[in-house]
């Protein structure tokens, strides 16, 4: 047997990801031993409630109510309470006592990262988050190391597998959103509030972790674009799938030539809304509430990391995977490595990014209309790449109406969206159906 050496692990939080993590470290402790070169002691585990039930039975002499406490002594501190506080004060004392921190928290780090890494970097210490962007896919350290020498160009996500969920079942089953949330929410891939979700709130936490590591950049929340899903309906889905596309929640984080700056200097967006992604695409065969998350760097190419973007004992192994790094680090001492975001690149608006719509309309069914709307279009610098027209039957609508879906080539967001709601207030138009952007060709 080898004698290695011990280090206390405080265990904060016993939800459906913390309570695997507890039961993992007890089951494996062995075989977490010889890949650490350290011995993991579950020194305890603080609760709000020591007796709430939970998916892993765990001894009773574990449980505490008092996190600081627990806190002292610790060379590793795990947070998974969740939430902004008390994690934020815990994490902070945890770092400012010298231990490495792991968390899958990305409220907490999308809120307050820069605060957190500063109080590690003064301290020597490292903040492990591998388990906050996409449950168990290894996507933050091979944006933090293993791409640390490229430049990575964009990165395109499906990053939340309840929206992922819902959008899929009603593409595969014709389903209505509203039984699809109720079903996600019974099988717990969605919360009884699930507006985190369905509202693009998780997915732009995460993107704004992914686009700090990938740009070297700061990337405050205020600064991600942030559409959700609750706007997407059955006849938009069938038109997609008609168009040969699949609707999709994405994260779209790019690094991208600012012309408006004057030099072509670099410069990032980040954003996320539903998007129409072709059916050729990887992000599109995505089923469930898998996540996939596609990488595109100058020298590496092409990357794309698909798995399991929830669930305890999926969470669980990428937590488990951080942990088996902070020990190492301690058992070979020095300072922790800090994150890298001294490029500072600007931020750019939504309406600076250039991207192609599909825009839907209603219009009058009389000659002439199609001419007007295509004025528009020209007058608002927005160039027609299809366009394709149906008309709607009087049993339909009770109205001789044409249905016209017009697929536009590249352009300036802000031109795209003036464009549209001139045509809302047209005259001609009667209603627009959808605007969705194209992204993934």
């Amino acid at each position: 047997m080898t004698d290695y050496r011990t280090l206390r692990v405080a265990l904060l939080g016993a939800g459906a990801v913390g309570s695997q993590v507890a039961g993992l470290l007890l089951r494996h402790g062995d075989e977490l031993a010889d890949r650490a070169g350290a011995r993991l002691e579950l020194a305890g585990i603080a609760v709000r409630t020591i007796d709430a039930p939970r998916d892993v039975e765990l001894p009773a002499e574990l449980f505490t109510t008092d996190a600081e406490a627990l806190i002292v002594g610790a060379d590793i501190v795990i947070e998974l309470m969740g939430g902004i506080e008390p994690a934020r004060t815990s994490m902070l004392q945890a770092l400012a006592s010298g231990a490495d921190v792991v968390t899958a928290n990305k409220a907490l780090l999308a809120t307050h990262g820069p605060e957190i890494f500063d109080a590690a970097d003064q301290v020597g210490a490292s903040v492990y988050y591998e388990a906050a962007a996409a449950g168990a896919i290894p996507i933050i350290r091979p944006l933090r190391d293993s791409l640390a020498g490229d430049r990575v160009r964009r990165i395109m996500g499906i990053v939340n597998g309840t929206t992922n969920y819902i959008l899929d079942r009603m593409d595969t089953e014709g389903a209505a959103f509203a039984d699809v949330l109720s079903q996600a929410q019974a099988l717990g891939f969605a919360e009884a509030d699930p507006t985190a979700d369905v509202e693009g709130y998780d997915a732009a936490q995460k993107a704004a972790l992914l686009a700090s590591l990938a740009f070297h950049t700061a990337v405050p929340l205020d600064a991600v674009h942030r559409e959700g899903i609750t706007g997407v309906d059955a006849a938009m889905i069938e038109s997609a799938r008609h168009a040969g596309y699949v609707i999709k929640l994405l994260a779209v984080c790019e690094r991208i030539e600012d012309a408006a700056a004057g030099q072509q200097a670099d410069a990032i967006s980040v954003r996320v809304y539903p998007a129409l992604v072709p059916r050729s695409h990887p992000l599109a065969s995505v089923h469930g509430a898998n996540n996939a998350v596609f990488v595109e760097a100058e020298a590496a190419g092409s990357l794309m990391f698909y798995g399991a973007g929830a669930g305890g004992v999926q969470t669980a192994s990428a937590v488990l995977g951080d942990v088996v790094s902070a020990a190492r680090r301690h058992i070979a001492g020095g300072v922790g490595v800090g994150e890298s975001t001294r490029a500072n690149l600007p931020i750019l608006p939504i309406g600076r990014v250039t991207t192609r719509y599909q825009i839907t309309l209603e219009v009058d069914d009389h000659a002439g209309v199609l001419a007007t709307v295509a004025g528009i279009l020209t007058e608002g610098r927005v160039s027609i790449a299809t366009v394709e027209q149906t008309v709607l039957t009087e049993e339909e609508q009770g109205a001789p109406v044409a249905r016209l879906v017009i697929g536009t080539h590249k352009a300036l967001e802000q031109d795209l969206s003036d464009t549209v709601a001139r045509l809302a207030s047209s005259g001609v138009v009667e209603r627009v159906v959808s605007v969705l952007r194209v992204e993934g060709d």
